[in-house]
């Protein structure tokens, strides 16, 4: 829907009216990044002008507010916000991402915090979008790729914390251009740095059942956690899953009707019975299905303790539980395809990566087998 433009008064003090431009749908403020109805001109007219020379004013005054509006509006049509460029330039990008960071939820609100906190220190905590170049992104690319991380202060960030931080910056600055605050698109220009495969840490259906039968300090964690394991679900989707999501039908079972938080893809996900029965009495179809759960320090530390008295030893967070679900459908001889649906992804090289861990599974199953041959005459 194309923006609107239209002057319109506000009544002000000394029976004057303060003109100001009205845009519908909203556009983004140059300088908080926020959308915004309203420019207000700095001119004004006279409420009861019986003076000649007050008439002339305010025909004077209109004429020129409507010349803006016109102005205005042309803007918009082309696309650029022209009107708003020369401040959008001078707009602080460091505050502009964190006004970003902080519209993210859950694990990924924690990478984009980090990211935000090696943006400040490299930037000394400001960066006008008009001094933002690719040159300059590329440094602060090397820059990741070379700093101390802040959580030991003797290792470099890992590959993958450096891939993690720059996207994020790169997530800004396509947004960025889409708001007008830059006249090329920098993002678009930009090379992302070399990924590093990471071991991606699951649970065996033993594992999985001892956590069945152990407590936990916080139960909505250990009910969330197991559910995740069965439908593959991320934290993000089942903190936000509403009871409405959930439905049955005679020839499908139990399934969710969900949009995903992280790819907003819209995706229908069979369950288990089994899964549906760990979510206990049906509530209204608005209302949380995991009432009161929230990602936090709090709930990790909870997430570690039940994890060491169940005697598991591997570094397991609640993300894992996900790759336990990809890992336990594929030693189950689910084809690969069928788990690139249930998982939702949408590319399957994404998927491949589960294929592996069968893989090395497979060999180190063949190679349990060893015959005695020294004795072989």
């Amino acid at each position: 829907m194309a923006t609107k433009v239209t002057l319109r008064q506000k009544p002000i003090s000394g029976d004057r009216h303060s003109l100001y431009l009205d845009f519908y749908p909203e556009i983004v403020h140059p300088d908080t990044g926020k959308l915004t109805r309203r420019e207000f001109l700095g001119l004004y007219v006279y409420d009861k002008a019986k003076i000649a020379i007050d008439r002339q004013t305010n025909k004077e005054t209109l004429q020129l507010a409507e010349s803006i509006k016109a102005q205005r509006q042309l803007d918009i049509q082309k696309g650029d916000f022209g009107f708003l460029s020369d401040r959008k330039k001078k707009s602080d990008f460091v505050a502009y991402f964190k006004a970003l960071a902080e519209k993210r939820k859950g694990t990924n609100s924690d990478n984009w915090r980090s990211a935000l906190n090696y943006l400040v220190d490299f930037t000394g905590g400001t960066l006008s979008f008009s001094d933002l170049t690719v040159q300059g992104c590329n440094k602060f690319k090397e820059y990741l790729e070379t700093v101390k991380s802040k959580r030991s202060n003797k290792a470099t960030l890992s590959q993958n914390s450096v891939v993690s931080y720059f996207n994020k910056i790169k997530v800004a600055l396509k947004q960025a251009y889409k708001d007008g605050y830059l006249e090329t698109d920098i993002n678009a220009k930009l090379s992302n740095p070399r990924t590093e495969e990471t071991k991606r840490d699951y649970l065996i259906i033993e594992e999985l059942n001892k956590l069945v039968q152990t407590d936990c300090g916080m139960p909505i964690l250990k009910q969330a956690a197991i559910f995740s394991a069965l439908t593959g679900l991320r934290f993000s989707d089942i903190e936000k899953l509403i009871w409405g999501e959930i439905q049955h039908s005679r020839e499908r079972g139990y399934f969710i009707q969900f949009r995903q938080q992280k790819t907003k893809g819209v995706e229908t996900l069979p369950i288990s019975e089994q899964a549906f029965g760990l979510l206990g009495e049906r509530g209204k179809p608005s209302d949380r299905v995991f009432a009161g759960l929230k990602y936090s320090a709090y709930m990790n530390t909870h997430l570690v303790k039940w994890m060491a008295k169940a005697g598991i030893a591997k570094n397991i967070t609640f993300h894992n539980f996900r790759h336990t679900y990809a890992t336990l459908l594929l030693t189950n001889g689910i084809d690969i395809y069928t788990v690139q649906k249930m998982l939702g992804h949408k590319n399957l090289k994404t998927t491949q990566v589960y294929a592996k861990i069968i893989d090395e599974k497979k060999q180190i199953a063949a190679n349990s087998i060893k015959i005695d041959f020294s004795n072989q005459s």
